[in-house]
């Protein structure tokens, strides 16, 4: 995920405050607000004096004189005081996700919430939409970053309300804030959920005595609590089908009711927000920005799609029962949402001889980093540095003992191009999925000098023990390669202004590099290149091997349709009239209508879908990113996953560029052709 995963598209607030795309409208009728009538009073704290420069620096470019406007004087100075926030902010922001103090996750979380609501205000001020209109007036000549950046400056500010009247922009003004208020509480109710499931000894049939021994326990009931080492396995192996359905309602059932009526009171706001824009709906107002540019263009997306897919799900199912019904020697037995994942590790063991499990000893995560690290410096001439030992006195921050630090240098130049945390095991109160976090972003500044990236990956897989590393389910490698794809993408980036930066990019584009290089752990040459047994170094075996390469479609089809299932809620939920929808009781019909179970009463899986925030009315961006991936993907099937030659090509055409260019140039010249999605069908196992 790009915080989108990843999830800096999030937390990048100051720096991004000119990002979005739409289309140009006239200034000529538009009345203009005082400057500081309503500007908001901030007591004493590094925020604030953050906050007040903020400040001190739109009233310059507002100050301006007349027929004295330069590129600049004005939209280059409004991407240096973003980029300038941004960089004063950053790591208050980031440490609510990640932080084991309690203090300072609440400034994190009060940080992001005033932040947020500065930008909001920025906006909405006229005076600053009418300098940076009275300099379009003069109809610059300008190219590329600096084109670009003026059509989206006038795009924002017309999204943002700028042909309102001055009253109904203080009324969206207010809604924002307001939405932003409860998005982040949403979070944190997530990120604090404390549910666990009470379990017996017996209730735990299948699951090996080392994970019962990791469990928390009280007298002789295990406690399964909900974060991914825990819940994954419990439902990958717990031959009990009652506690899987156990713990898979509880799963669906984190964030509570009080995370239903905040995404309901959000639906509301949102769609309010956006029919005072003149949009139809929430989605038409977050697609308008992204490839997809309308709501109804996703509808049709999907509606081409589910046809073809359906037929590989059934396929699926019919497997899955047939495993089922042997297993459970029931002829009669259904199959449950709580079944998927246990029956396609059954079938890997009984049809393809690969015992996940066993599996795992083959990838200890240090043997997976050294080989995640190999092959992209290897592919993107780059060379990684661990500076763990000296970030401390070297002002970098390191939150907790588990954090590493490393530095990027282009070997071409040796030059340092980066760096990137790595925060890879759970605890408590931290961000409990995989995201990555593009927390400075690359800057040219007007003196020259360059503020480079940092990025980090949060993550939360399996932990060491005492006798034993972190071994890694196979599934938790392509994960990480998953978000190492964001990592790359906003290392490497060569924009000039930080508003087009690393993952600046089209929502509905983030995901491809990201879900493009996940094609990497399913090579038999990739993988045999840094794979070896915990305790004896042996590679993967090759049976082994084959056997998980060939069963990569297993389940392919049903997979598609959860990934469906997900998207089509979010559009549900996004496009209700007046945002007014029963969001429980959509989820469970939905889940009968998408995909091929029934729906299961008293979830709510809403609750504690992040998505829902930051990525609202976006989730179908990773089916439809993928298709980009696949297709990007094709040329280092034909040149080699391990060739730097189309590492290096790659690295130049699309992840250098960032949002520099518009997503489908981009990838027209990239491939040299139109997309295509041929790649992405043979992907899921269908014929093109």
């Amino acid at each position: 995920m790009q915080t989108h995963g990843t999830r800096s598209a999030l937390l990048m607030l100051g720096a991004m405050i000119l990002s979005l795309a739409g289309c140009a409208t006239s200034v000529k009728a538009v009345s203009f607000d005082a400057p500081s009538d309503n500007a908001p009073s901030y007591e004493g704290s590094p925020i604030a004096d953050a906050l007040l420069a903020a400040d001190a620096a739109v009233q310059k470019i507002v100050d301006v004189p007349a027929g004295q406007r330069t590129f600049q004087n004005t939209l280059g100075a409004l991407d240096d005081l973003s980029a300038t926030l941004n960089d004063d902010t950053i790591w208050t922001q980031f440490m609510a996700y990640v932080s084991t103090d309690a203090d300072e996750r609440a400034a994190g979380t009060k940080a992001e919430e005033d932040v947020t609501n500065w930008n909001i205000s920025l906006m909405k001020r006229a005076d600053l939409f009418h300098a940076v209109s009275d300099y379009a007036e003069t109809k610059p000549k300008l190219s590329g970053e600096q084109a670009r950046m003026l059509e989206h400056a006038l795009r924002d500010f017309r999204r943002a309300g700028m042909a309102l009247a001055a009253e109904q922009r203080e009324e969206l003004k207010r809604i924002q804030m307001e939405i932003n208020k409860l998005g982040i509480e949403f979070e944190k109710n997530i990120r604090e959920d404390e549910t666990v499931v009470p379990l017996t000894r017996d209730e735990l049939t299948g699951m090996s005595d080392e994970f019962i021994a990791g469990l928390h326990h009280t007298g002789d009931l295990y406690l399964a609590t909900m974060d991914y080492p825990t819940f994954v396995p419990i439902q990958d192996l717990c031959d009990n089908e009652t506690t899987r359905e156990k713990v898979w309602v509880a799963y669906k059932r984190r964030g509570g009711q009080a995370n239903v009526d905040l995404l309901e009171r959000l639906l509301e706001l949102r769609a309010q927000a956006s029919t005072m824009l003149g949009y139809d709906s929430t989605a038409d107002y977050e697609t308008e920005i992204r490839m997809a540019h309308n709501a109804k263009t996703v509808r049709e997306f999907y509606a081409k799609l589910r046809p073809l897919v359906r037929k590989k799900a059934l396929l699926d199912k019919q497997e899955y029962l047939a495993a089922k019904r042997e297993h459970t020697s029931n002829p009669d037995a259904k199959l449950y949402p709580w079944d998927s994942s246990f029956y396609q590790k059954y079938l890997m063991r009984t049809k393809y001889a690969v015992d996940s499990e066993k599996v795992r000893e083959y990838f200890p995560i240090e043997r997976v980093i050294d080989g995640l690290f190999s092959i992209t410096q290897s592919l993107y001439g780059l060379e990684y540095r661990d500076v763990t030992a000296i970030a401390g006195s070297e002002g970098r921050p390191i939150w907790h003992e588990d954090v590493k630090v490393y530095e990027v240098i282009d070997k071409q130049s040796g030059k340092k191009i980066g760096t990137f945390y790595l925060d890879l095991f759970p605890r408590a109160n931290k961000y409990s999925h995989a995201a990555q976090w593009g927390l400075f972003n690359r800057k040219v500044w007007p003196d020259g000098h360059v503020t480079l990236p940092v990025a980090a990956l949060v993550c939360n897989f399996t932990k060491p023990t005492r006798d034993k590393p972190s071994l890694m389910a196979h599934s938790e490698v392509e994960t990480f390669f998953h978000e190492f794809g964001h990592c790359l993408h906003t290392i490497m980036s060569e924009a000039h202004y930080a508003e087009f930066s690393g993952t600046a990019v089209a929502r509905d584009f983030v995901e491809a590099p990201s879900q493009m290089f996940q094609n990497w752990v399913w090579n038999a040459d990739v993988l045999k290149s840094f794979t070896g047994h915990y305790k004896t170094g042996e590679p993967l075996p090759d049976e082994m091997l084959d056997g998980m390469i060939r069963a990569r479609n297993l389940g392919s089809g049903m997979l598609a349709e959860h990934q469906f299932y997900y998207g089509l809620v979010d559009l549900a939920y996004h496009t209700a009239p007046r945002g007014e929808i029963d969001t429980t009781k959509v989820g469970i019909d939905m889940l009968g209508e998408v995909e091929l179970y029934d729906g299961v009463p008293e979830t709510r899986f809403q609750a504690s879908f992040g998505h829902l925030v930051g990525y609202q009315a976006g989730y179908y961006g990773y089916m439809w990113s993928l298709v980009y991936a696949q297709d990007m993907f094709q040329r280092f099937r034909e040149l080699g996953l391990l060739n730097p030659r189309a590492g290096m090509y790659y690295r130049n055409k699309i992840l250098k560029r960032g949002g520099t260019i518009d997503e489908i140039d981009m990838l027209r010249d990239y491939l040299g052709r139109e997309p295509k999605m041929d790649a992405f069908l043979e992907h899921l196992g269908l014929k093109p």
